[in-house]
């Protein structure tokens, strides 16, 4: 069941679109301000967020920065009842992933959020999350609390392996096939050090080291 965060200052308007999306099978939460939806949206198991661009307290696209630069992900799609371009190139720019123009009919919102929803399950299926580290796939990076961190191509091969090997011991032999490639002359001794340059960036608590058999990612 996907979880969804309405920031939305008009009783009337936050009722019925919770009422729409619950019939849908959404679980939904409403504020009513903007702070309150930076706050709530900061909060780790959202899938979406509908948000309003006109709030009291702080703005639309106040809160999409906020969030944003906080390094959360979630898929934010903005409600206006302003329909200039300039707005709506604003908030894409600040990282809003759709705009829905006020009125807007129950089909076209809840067909824009499947999309959106859809979306974020296939990048799912290319990014592996760990807390507040992100180890994408189809960029080669990995972030931490939005932030980028810097590797060689090899450590984010050696990362992308054990993290889709969570919990299980791989020996080096195991890593060496599937990071590096059969038939690839290589000593133990150059995973070790790929593996000291791994948890030297990452932390030692994500990367495990079981000895006499080999790493175990632990996030």
């Amino acid at each position: 069941m996907a979880r969804i965060l309405i920031v939305e200052d008009e009783p009337e308007i936050a009722a019925a679109l919770s009422y729409d999306l619950k019939l849908e099978g959404y679980e939904v939460d409403i504020v009513a301000d903007g702070e309150s939806g930076a706050k709530r949206g900061r909060e780790p198991g959202w899938d979406l967020i509908l948000l309003d661009v006109m709030l009291p307290k702080k703005d639309g696209f106040d809160v999409c920065r906020e969030l944003r630069k906080t390094g959360v992900r979630t898929p934010i799609l903005m409600l206006t009842a302003r329909a200039s371009e300039a707005e709506k190139v604003l908030g894409l720019d600040l990282g809003a992933d759709d705009y829905v123009t006020k009125p807007f009919s129950g089909r076209e919102l809840r067909a824009r959020i499947r999309a959106r929803l859809r979306a974020v399950q296939a990048d799912a299926e290319e990014t592996v999350c760990c807390g507040d580290l992100e180890i994408d796939s189809a960029r080669a990076e990995v972030r931490r609390a939005g932030t980028k961190i810097e590797m060689t191509p090899q450590e984010f091969k050696l990362l992308w392996v054990l993290a889709n090997n969570r919990g299980r011991v791989l020996s080096r032999e195991q890593l060496i096939d599937t990071a590096w490639g059969r038939n690839v002359a290589l000593t133990d001794r150059a995973v070790d050090a790929h593996m000291v340059n791994l948890r030297r960036k990452l932390g030692q608590d994500l990367i495990a080291s079981v000895r006499g058999l080999g790493y175990r990612f632990e996030g």
